[in-house]
């Protein structure tokens, strides 16, 4: 009663002007009761139970200025000390059953809130005397006896005369990119009251309750699952709390103003250095973590990037190095992957016995980082449409089995997979080769081919540098000095933890854009983008293929750059970053594989103009002569013979074209 009059006096009468309606709960700091008393506070750690019970008695007792009793409210420690609140790995030992404990993790999966009976009272069918038994556990415990005619029932629940709360279960693991790869360990908690619906699936928390065992099914086995009463939560504030940003700030304000090189090129060393060349690659993955400025959450400022390529080029190290360096990531394979795999779905769980979940997937547990997703090609169709709504508005829609809810997903995806045959056909055009759907494609920033063609030279500068970094790490492993270029065959220019505080500092404090008065940076976006947009714009047949989403592309990327260099401002030279690789990514995308050049059609459309005009040539030879093959057609258009069968291919799975006796080709 002391602590409470000395500390909290108007929290107690702010809580009795409002209490219950718009609050049930006195909140009260850890730290605040350990100042009045260690003991006390040591006592709370210990016996938490207990001590509850002694503060709430306490508050019940308090001497109010207004008509009102706190019979039924709540106290709710928080804020406890930071060698106290423990990740999900460390929560369940023995010596923490009973305890007061915070857990710090992500919420994978929410359950529907459901009544859960506190005081349950009986009435005996024989006699009707009413019999209250108080509940504990998850198994409804009835009467031994009837305290009327001492029979032992049968009795049938009174409902109304009972006494409720509003319950609710979740699951919280650990995050992600604090996983060291594989899955993150996970807890089961338990909320009541004004508890529930505090937080949803994909959200960061600090939970603070008591640690205790879970009986039910467990008569005879030695290993108890362990699960958390709630008494308090606390949603995190900041994206990155976990990210000690002053201890490296001195070496981050270097790197960005240029006291150590050029910044851009040191980021881009420090991505996979053990992957030789790619440097588009890594700019363009260097800005896609940095990222570009939101919006209030109506214009994305994530950007989007695909790599599409040949077996055995390197792409999964790329998804698996950003893994590791950004603040906040996922990382998931295509294969087998569910649409609650990559984004969040209304799930059957394992809270109750008929209970629906809301589960987080990939795109919801990297909220405001990376989502790593491999072999996205071979994701399934369903799980693949319900990336659309999570790429372009970021945010994800559940409804389903009574559920409605819209989780967010600001996220960047780094995606990469393999071409529909599982390597790139000359014929083709590389849009032709990838197997995901046009709107799908159309919420990429970026999209880099990365081949497998021999050329002698580079070749040669691979292998060498494959050698090296192999040799490099032997020798750091075996402790030998290494020569400095042994060592940025294997090190980045920036380590990794440097680099990571340096993405959230950037992402948490830098609010980079256009200035309105600066009229070049302004005039030259929009002149460079107008050369894009009419890039083959002159010929009457060919629709303008560039579309306003480059543009906005364009912007984010810029931003990104001038967030690497912390500055609130963006200029020509950022602008000029982002276009060159927008621009390289289109020609890589967008090159006729007939004349070796840039189609801007290819982009949106998959199909180059030499290609559709030749196409057009085949159906009106197969029109115009009668019992016609590939080879006479070939022969006819003095073209090659595998070109043509590649053509008749696509006409035939677009139905346009049929074979019948011989191989005679028909128009449908």
């Amino acid at each position: 009663m002391d602590f409470l009059r000395t500390y909290y006096r108007e929290e107690v009468g702010k809580l009795a002007q409002h209490y219950p309606r718009e609050q049930k709960s006195l909140y009260v700091d850890y730290r605040d009761v350990y100042q009045f008393d260690r003991d006390l506070a040591d006592d709370f750690r210990k016996k938490p139970d207990v001590m509850f019970s002694h503060f709430e008695n306490a508050l019940r007792l308090y001497d109010l200025p207004v008509d009102v009793t706190l019979d039924e409210a709540s106290v709710r420690i928080y804020n406890l000390p930071d060698d106290i609140v423990m990740d999900v790995p460390e929560v369940s030992r023995h010596e923490n059953i009973g305890s007061l404990l915070a857990i710090r993790g992500q919420v994978q999966k929410v359950s529907q809130v459901k009544p859960r009976i506190v005081d349950a009272t009986f009435e005996c069918q024989r006699c009707g005397t009413p019999t209250s038994v108080s509940q504990f556990g998850e198994k409804l415990q009835k009467p031994h006896e009837c305290q009327g005619c001492e029979r032992q029932g049968p009795f049938s629940l009174d409902s109304s005369a009972s006494t409720w709360t509003d319950h609710q279960s979740a699951r919280v693991q650990q995050p992600p990119e604090r996983t060291q790869g594989g899955e993150g360990e996970t807890i089961d908690v338990h909320l009541k009251d004004d508890l529930i619906k505090q937080f949803d699936a994909g959200d960061r928390v600090t939970l603070t309750g008591i640690l205790d065992i879970e009986e039910a099914g467990k008569e005879h086995k030695r290993d108890f699952d362990t699960s958390m009463d709630t008494r308090a939560v606390v949603r995190e504030e900041s994206d990155y709390e976990d990210i000690d940003v002053d201890q490296h700030m001195d070496r981050i304000e270097a790197i960005a103003g240029g006291e150590e090189g050029d910044p851009y090129e040191l980021i881009i060393n420090s991505i996979n250095p053990e992957h030789f060349g790619d440097d588009d690659v890594k700019l363009a993955i260097a800005l896609q973590m940095f990222g570009g400025w939101s919006r209030d959450g109506k214009k994305r400022g994530d950007s989007h990037i695909l790599l599409m390529g040949d077996p055995g080029c390197g792409k999964s190290t790329f998804l698996q190095a950003v893994n590791d360096l950004a603040p906040r990531s996922t990382y998931a394979s295509g294969k087998g992957a569910t649409a609650a795999g990559l984004t969040a779905a209304a799930v059957s769980d394992d809270f109750g016995d008929t209970e629906w979940g809301l589960e987080a997937g990939a795109m919801v547990l990297a909220d405001h980082g990376v989502a790593c997703i491999d072999e996205i090609d071979k994701v399934n169709g369903n799980a693949v449409s319900s990336l659309h709504d999570a790429l372009e508005s970021q945010k994800v829609r559940v409804n389903k089995a009574g559920i409605n809810a819209t989780l967010n997903s600001r996220t960047a995806l780094l995606a990469a997979g393999n071409p529909k045959e599982g390597r790139f056909d000359p014929y083709q055009t590389r849009a032709q080769q990838i197997d995901l759907s046009p709107t799908l494609m159309s919420r990429f920033d970026l999209m880099f081919m990365v081949s497998d063609s021999p050329d002698p030279d580079l070749d040669r500068e691979v292998i060498d540098h494959m050698m090296k970094s192999r040799r490099a790490a032997a020798k750091k492993a075996l402790g030998l000095d290494l020569s400095e270029e042994e060592r940025q065959s294997i090190e980045p220019e920036i380590p990794e933890e440097v680099l990571r505080a340096y993405i959230a500092y950037a992402k948490e404090e830098v609010t980079p854009f256009i200035d309105e008065d600066d009229n070049s940076t302004q005039e030259y976006l929009r002149e460079e983008f107008m050369k894009l947009r009419l890039a083959n714009g002159d010929d009457e047949d060919n629709p303008v293929p560039v579309t306003y989403r480059q543009e906005e592309a364009i912007e984010r990327l810029a931003e990104a750059a001038a967030r690497i260099r912390l500055s609130d401002t963006v200029t020509k030279d950022d602008v000029d970053r982002a276009l060159s690789l927008v621009k390289k990514s289109m020609h890589q995308v967008g090159i006729d594989p007939d004349t070796g050049q840039f189609d801007a059609d290819v982009v949106e459309t998959g199909q180059s103009k030499s290609q559709r005009d030749r196409r057009k040539q085949v159906l009106e030879i197969i029109d115009d002569h009668d019992k016609v093959g590939v080879e006479k057609v070939a022969d006819i258009m003095e073209t090659d013979v595998d070109k043509v069968k590649n053509d008749l291919q696509q006409l035939k799975n677009r139905g346009k074209v049929y074979e019948i006796n011989d191989g005679e080709l028909r128009k449908t």
